[in-house]
């Protein structure tokens, strides 16, 4: 019975990985492949990603779009880390009844979708435009600050805050540390996984970001990625072909990312503090 219950587990399993999986190898396949391929079924590697990427490269501005992308998610990452430890650490270091309700607020927060936020945000960048144009509308800047960091990773980091070994914090105030000395020299250190963790997510969002860029972000040379691919696909004849090729480099960076780092996440989703 036990080996029935095994077998049934693995064929179970082994289900959920290949629907997981089939989109990605589909998106692989589809990028071997010509259009009018794609159009009919086919699930079969052709010879046509060369083709596909010739034109790619012809159709769009590939370069500058990934450029774009990488400085808005690179920019992103590093302010939410620091921005957000911080706040996690203050959170849970120095308790106090108000700090418990402003972190409550914080997390009530999170129910607001980001599209009722939109039309406020986007007159608040065009009032800034007029008096400082280099973080307006129409700047990657304007595209960072908003997603800088996000109530999500408030709480993460003060979860995660919540197992770190206080005494360690007591040693170093009596070696004659303050506080920003503990925090860098001594908790950033110790929660390399969690950082770990929260860049690959932070990373991940602001790299696959739409909407706010879709709405700020008005020149082409300002598109980020996933602007480009999106414009791809709306002309009247879409080259599906060209379209998978470019969702394939689109995907790499982070896809590489979290292969690199997918042992620190894992630590540091779970908790682990070393």
């Amino acid at each position: 019975m036990g080996k029935t219950k095994r077998l049934f587990t693995y064929i179970a399993l082994s289900v959920i990985s290949l629907v997981s999986i089939f989109p990605f190898l589909w998106m692989i396949v589809s990028s071997t492949n010509a259009s009018v391929d794609i159009t009919q079924g086919r699930l079969l590697p052709g010879g046509h990603f060369g083709n596909n990427l010739s034109s790619l490269l012809e159709t769009v501005d590939l370069v500058p779009a990934l450029l774009n992308s990488a400085k808005i998610s690179i920019s992103t990452t590093v302010l939410a880390m620091l921005i957000a430890s911080l706040a996690g650490y203050g959170f849970e270091v120095f308790r106090s009844r108000a700090k418990d309700i402003v972190f409550t607020i914080l997390l009530l927060s999170m129910m607001i979708p980001f599209a009722a936020l939109m039309i406020p945000l986007f007159r608040m960048f065009g009032s800034i435009s007029q008096m400082m144009p280099s973080i307006g509308i129409d700047t990657l800047t304007s595209a960072v600050l908003p997603t800088v960091t996000t109530a999500f990773l408030i709480f993460f980091f003060r979860q995660s805050t919540k197992m770190f070994p206080k005494d360690m914090l007591e040693a170093g105030r009596i070696d004659g540390l303050n506080e920003l000395g503990l925090f860098f020299r001594i908790y950033v250190p110790t929660m390399k996984t969690t950082y770990a963790a929260a860049a690959i997510i932070t990373f991940m969002a602001s790299w696959n970001n739409y909407m706010w860029p879709l709405v700020v972000l008005q020149s082409p040379e300002n598109q980020t990625i996933p602007l480009l691919i999106s414009n791809l696909g709306s002309s009247y004849a879409p080259d599906f072909g060209v379209i998978m090729t470019a969702i394939v480099i689109a995907t790499l960076p982070t896809a590489a990312l979290f292969f690199v780092m997918q042992k620190h996440f894992v630590a540091g989703m779970t908790g682990s503090v070393k």
